[in-house]
């Protein structure tokens, strides 16, 4: 006997997975974000997170090193990146792999790890990574992330229309041109994609830039853990909704500015 089963059905485990572990604790992250510790509604979390000027100094501060990170890490994985999707270049996909092996490895072992060796290079100069906090802790966010840019990048490289870089070439663009106008528009999505997964992972994190900073240097992850560590449920909701909300506002800009850019690129 044959039982037919409706499409419908096989997305429940999956509904009930965004509900139970992503709409529930949403849920709960606003009632307590607008909210006191006796449970009654207040805009308490709001006025002391906008009237705090620490706060909103972590989160400027973080907001421009997630920029920065960003961009070190778009500059750096952009040329790896087509290399590496170059058969012309690269005929073995085992270097691909050597990005992709270090996130097997615990994230808070890499980092203690890279502290050390910060620790031993910086001895060497007869300093100390207390007295460069800014420099190691953007070490350590490069170097967690790389793979993150790396891999989306070397997806959207292997689709590139090389008849179409040949045919700008032959028109009579130069190498500058060739790259703004031709291969920078066809790797759009991969840098969308590859901004994304850097950027907002970076405002958040905390782990980094507490161990490699020694503590100096505090960005928007520490403050949230901070504030849940002291057991400030309320305020550390709060914090939490407003990284919610630039994640929906960054997936709302980057999402037009790829539709732009794709109208664009079938102009050209």
């Amino acid at each position: 006997m044959r039982y037919k089963i409706a499409r419908q059905s096989l997305a429940l485990p999956f509904t009930l997975f965004l509900l139970l572990f992503v709409l529930v604790p949403i849920l709960f992250i606003v009632y307590y974000a607008f909210t006191d510790s006796d449970g009654y509604f207040t805009f308490q979390a709001f006025t002391s997170f906008f009237t705090s000027t620490t706060k909103l100094n972590v989160l400027l501060v973080s907001i421009l090193i997630g920029l920065l990170n960003t961009a070190l890490c778009l500059l750096i994985s952009f040329p790896l990146a087509y290399i590496l999707a170059n058969p012309k270049y690269n005929k073995n996909y085992v270097l691909v792999m050597l990005f992709v092996m270090p996130m097997w490895i615990n994230f808070v072992l890499r980092t203690g790890a890279l502290r050390d060796l910060l620790s031993i290079f910086l001895g060497w100069c007869n300093t100390t990574t207390g007295e460069h906090p800014l420099f190691c802790t953007m070490i350590g966010l490069i170097i967690n992330y790389i793979p993150f840019t790396v891999l989306p990048l070397y997806s959207t490289m292997l689709k590139l229309d090389h008849s179409q870089i040949e045919a700008a070439q032959d028109l009579g663009c130069n190498g500058i041109h060739t790259f703004t106008r031709s291969i920078i528009p066809q790797a759009m999505p991969g840098i969308v994609s590859a901004s994304m997964m850097v950027f907002m992972p970076t405002i958040s994190s905390y782990v980094i830039s507490d161990t490699l900073s020694e503590g100096q240097i505090m960005l928007f992850g520490n403050s949230i853990y901070l504030s849940f560590s002291n057991s400030d449920w309320n305020g550390g909701s709060f914090m939490s909704l407003i990284m919610l909300i630039i994640i929906f506002v960054v997936m709302l800009s980057t999402k037009k500015f790829q539709g732009h850019d794709d109208e664009r690129s079938a102009a050209w």
